[in-house]
C-alpha cells in the first residue's frame, strides 16, 4: 500500500468509511502525498498526455480564438485571461506566442493561472518566463480580477472529486471507501439511505454527481455574468446527463484500479457537459455546444494550420505534424476528436465565439 494509502486506512480506522469525494480529494491533493502535489504527471515519462502537449497547433488555435473574441469585444483596455489547471504551461505559452502580434492585446492582458500543485507551478514559471507577459498564480478561483474575463479550462473538470450513489431496495445509498478485512481499500455502501435523492431508477443503478465541479462552474459563470467575457471548457465527457459511473485511474498510460495506488495514479471521471451548460444558463450566460473537439478544431482551421506547417517541414517534422493532426481530430469511439467535447459560455452581450458553427 502507498504511504497515502496507509494514511487513508488509518483515517478510516478512526472515523469509519469516507466518501468517494473525500477519497479523491486526498488522493489528488493531499499536501504531502497527493498525486498533483508531488510530480509532473504529463508526457511520455508521466501518466497521460494532454492536447497542448501533443502539438503546438492546439494552443495556437485557442490563442486565435481568444484574440478574435477580444477584437469583437471592442478591444477592452483591460482583460483577464484565466487558465484553470494549466499543466506545464504549454497551452498558455502557445496562446501568448500566437497572439503576440495582435496589436494591443498583450498590453491589455492580466494573465492568471489557477494551480494548486507547487511542482507544476514552478514548471509553469519556467515555461512562461520568456513570454513577455506578466503571469500571476492563484490556488483557487476565489480571487479573480474584477475584469472582463476569457477563461480556459482544458482537462480541468475531469480531475475534480465526485460522489457516487447506488440504488438499492428503492433507495439511494452513498458509495463509500472502507477497509476490507484483508486491510486493503474497498468500496461499500452507506447503511442509511439518502432520502433527499428522489430520482427513480432500477436497483443497482449508479449516480455520479460532481458537486465540487458544479459549484466551481456556478462561481465562474456568475463572474462572467457580472464582469463580461467568455469561457472555453475542453474535456473528455458526455453531452447528455445519464446514470452510470465513469471513475477511472491512469498510471504510466494504463488503466489501474482507482483504489490501488492513491497518490501515485491520476483519478478522473467523464465530465457531464449537459449539466455544466444548465448551470451556466442558470447564471444568465449563453452557451455554445457542446461539440466534439474534432468539429471545434476543424472550425478554427487546424487542417489549414497543419498545411502551413508542412510547407516548411522536413521528413521528421512532416511525420510529427501529420500524426498530431490525426490524434487531435480522430473521430473513432476512443479517439480524442470524438471523446473530447468543447463547451463555450459567454456573457449575453458577447458574440458567438468561433469554432461552434
Amino acid at each position: 500500500m502507498t504511504p497515502l494509502g496507509q494514511d487513508i486506512a488509518r483515517l478510516i480506522t478512526l472515523e469509519g468509511p469516507i466518501s468517494l469525494e473525500r477519497y479523491m480529494g486526498l488522493a489528488l491533493g493531499d499536501p504531502r502525498y497527493g498525486y498533483y502535489m508531488t510530480r509532473d504527471p504529463l508526457g511520455a515519462q508521466g501518466d497521460f498526455t494532454t492536447s497542448p502537449e501533443i502539438s503546438q497547433m492546439f494552443g495556437e488555435l485557442i490563442g486565435l480564438w481568444c484574440a478574435d473574441l477580444w477584437l469583437r469585444m471592442g478591444q477592452p483596455e483591460k482583460l483577464s485571461l484565466v487558465e484553470l489547471g494549466p499543466g506545464r504551461g504549454t497551452l498558455m505559452q502557445d496562446v501568448l506566442r500566437a497572439t503576440k502580434n495582435v496589436i494591443g492585446l498583450h498590453r491589455a492582458l492580466s494573465v492568471k493561472l489557477v494551480e494548486m500543485s507547487p511542482v507544476l507551478r514552478e514548471i509553469q514559471r519556467q515555461t512562461l518566463a520568456s513570454s513577455g507577459v506578466a503571469v500571476e498564480w492563484r490556488e483557487d478561483i476565489s480571487a479573480l480580477p474584477e475584469l472582463p474575463t476569457l477563461l480556459l479550462a482544458n482537462e480541468f473538470f475531469d480531475a475534480l472529486p465526485v460522489r457516487h450513489y447506488q440504488r438499492m431496495h428503492q433507495h439511494w445509498h452513498q458509495r463509500l471507501v472502507g477497509l476490507h478485512q484483508e486491510g486493503r481499500l474497498t468500496f461499500g455502501l452507506a447503511a442509511e439511505p439518502e432520502h433527499a435523492l428522489k430520482l427513480e431508477a432500477p436497483d443497482g443503478t449508479v449516480l455520479e454527481l460532481g458537486l465540487i465541479g458544479e459549484r466551481i462552474m456556478a462561481d465562474l459563470s456568475a463572474h462572467i455574468a457580472r464582469f463580461g467575457g467568455a469561457g472555453l471548457i475542453i474535456d473528455y465527457g458526455h453531452t447528455q446527463s445519464a446514470f452510470g459511473e465513469t471513475l477511472q485511474a491512469m498510471k504510466q498510460h494504463a488503466f489501474v484500479d482507482p483504489l490501488e495506488a492513491p497518490g501515485e495514479a491520476d483519478i478522473t471521471t467523464h465530465v457531464d457537459f449537459e449539466r455544466l451548460g444548465h448551470i451556466a444558463r442558470a447564471q444568465g450566460l449563453e452557451i455554445s455546444g457542446p461539440t466534439t473537439q474534432a468539429h471545434f478544431l476543424s472550425g478554427l482551421g487546424i487542417v489549414e494550420r497543419a498545411a502551413r506547417l508542412l510547407k516548411d517541414a522536413d521528413a521528421a517534422q512532416t511525420k510529427e505534424v501529420e500524426a498530431a493532426l490525426i490524434r487531435l481530430t480522430e473521430q473513432t469511439p476512443t479517439g480524442m476528436g470524438s471523446l473530447f467535447k468543447v463547451l463555450g459560455l459567454r456573457h449575453v452581450d458577447m458574440p458567438e465565439p468561433a469554432g461552434f458553427k
